[in-house]
């Protein structure tokens, strides 16, 4: 049986605006299916409406349908806030009101602007009044695409659906790439799988698996083994594999047994790539440096799953860190969107790969901390500099390479 597209690959595209503006009618109107539910009483939707779906000729999306961001009341402010996390993790933004614009309208529109979201207008029940040809001129000045639709007669709807296609970010045209630039056709890859307690029983975790897909699309081969199998399957390949990627936990094993002149990289490296900043994240690491007992650490991962005894980012990545900088610092750990809104009494912020998530996620967690002040790393890179394997991780990166280099010149110099 073939799997749903992950999450994390689906564009996400958000419909936002006012209690009753036609929001749940919109969606309902576009995936044809009764997804949301439809009242004419204000504030029928609550918690975000997610509906995944192919959506052609884009692919694989994700709709989600939000609260009114006009809600009263101490619950509606809790529901507010759920809105407002969900620009957090849009890829577009669907801007949905009636005839009348009023200054949530324009407050939203500015917020999505400024997060760099592509954003578009819908003007809902125009069976009922058409909106103001003003602010019409108004959007097309500031380039922001609209339409008018009727969802209560079907009208415009096939408008909409072109003027979305029309707005899709460019990085949604082709496929992201997680590892077929650097092991390209004909070049093989070495994937170290250790089979531990996190593994989950009779499959693989998904980075390995979208890894081994990638692979296959650019016609590079790949050999699958695990930690112990690392030094026989080297010695058996004729021709030295072009790199070799390990789960981050076996980053000292498989330094200590790749050769040299092969390139070695984590996959939660690859996943900094694929859905966050690499060169920010590098930087990110350099931070362990000015680390001292008592600073506060922040740990976050994407998705929330039972922790193990030896769970990485609760056990092993801290034992890591307090081992580098000689004493205990204070960690904070947070899971799946529980992420703090003010970053600023840490030192430091650990993010795992976010192979669940978007890459707007991960941007927009990046952003935050850097307007903190705050800088933001990668589990990988993490593992990677508190074992003195840093530079040699990032052999297969070159931007991200340099940046160290140049950074650590820097501090030298002065």
């Amino acid at each position: 049986m073939t799997q749903a597209t992950p999450k994390g690959f689906r564009l996400h595209i958000g419909l936002f605006g006012r209690r009753n503006v036609g929001k749940s009618s919109l969606l309902n109107a576009i995936v044809r299916q009764q997804v949301s539910i439809v009242s004419d009483q204000a504030g029928t939707t609550t918690d975000p409406v997610e509906k995944p779906m192919e959506f052609l000729p884009i692919g694989p999306v994700l709709f989600i349908d939000t609260a009114g961001i006009d809600d009263e009341g101490a619950l509606g402010q809790l529901r507010i806030k759920k809105t407002r996390k969900t620009l957090d993790r849009v890829d577009l933004g669907v801007l949905v009101t009636d005839s009348n614009w009023t200054e949530f309208e324009t407050k939203l529109l500015s917020e999505l602007i400024g997060r760099n979201v592509p954003v578009m207008a819908v003007f809902n029940k125009s069976d009922a009044a058409l909106p103001n040809p003003e602010i019409l001129e108004q959007l097309a000045k500031a380039k922001v695409p609209t339409v008018i639709v009727s969802c209560l007669k079907n009208e415009g709807i096939a408008d909409f659906r072109q003027a979305l296609l029309e707005t899709v970010p460019a990085e949604f045209i082709e496929s992201p790439v997680i590892i077929g630039d650097i092991a390209g056709p004909g070049q093989t890859a070495v994937l170290v799988v250790p089979i531990d307690k996190e593994a989950p029983k009779g499959r693989l975790i998904l980075p390995q698996v979208q890894t081994i897909r990638d692979l296959l699309d650019h016609e590079a081969a790949c050999m699958v083994v695990t930690d112990n199998q690392l030094r026989a399957a080297l010695n058996n390949l004729k021709q030295p594999p072009r790199l070799v990627v390990t789960d981050s936990q076996a980053f000292s094993r498989v330094a200590a047994e790749t050769p040299p002149e092969i390139m070695m990289t984590g996959f939660s490296i690859l996943y900094s790539r694929l859905k966050g900043d690499l060169v920010t994240q590098t930087l990110g690491a350099m931070a362990i440096e000015r680390l001292k007992p008592g600073d506060a650490v922040l740990v976050a991962e994407a998705c929330s799953h039972h922790p193990i005894g030896d769970d990485i980012g609760r056990v092993k990545i801290p034992n890591w860190l307090n081992h580098y900088v000689g004493g205990d610092l204070h960690f904070t750990t947070v899971q799946g969107q529980d992420f703090p809104e003010d970053v600023s009494p840490y030192k430091l912020v650990i993010h795992c790969g976010a192979c669940m998530w978007n890459r707007r996620t991960m941007l927009s967690r990046i952003l935050q901390c850097r307007k903190a002040g705050v800088p933001i790393t990668n589990y990988g890179l993490v593992i990677a500099y508190s074992l003195g394997i840093f530079e040699r991780a990032l052999q297969p990166f070159p931007a991200a390479l340099e940046a160290y280099r140049n950074c650590r010149q820097k501090c030298v110099n002065e």
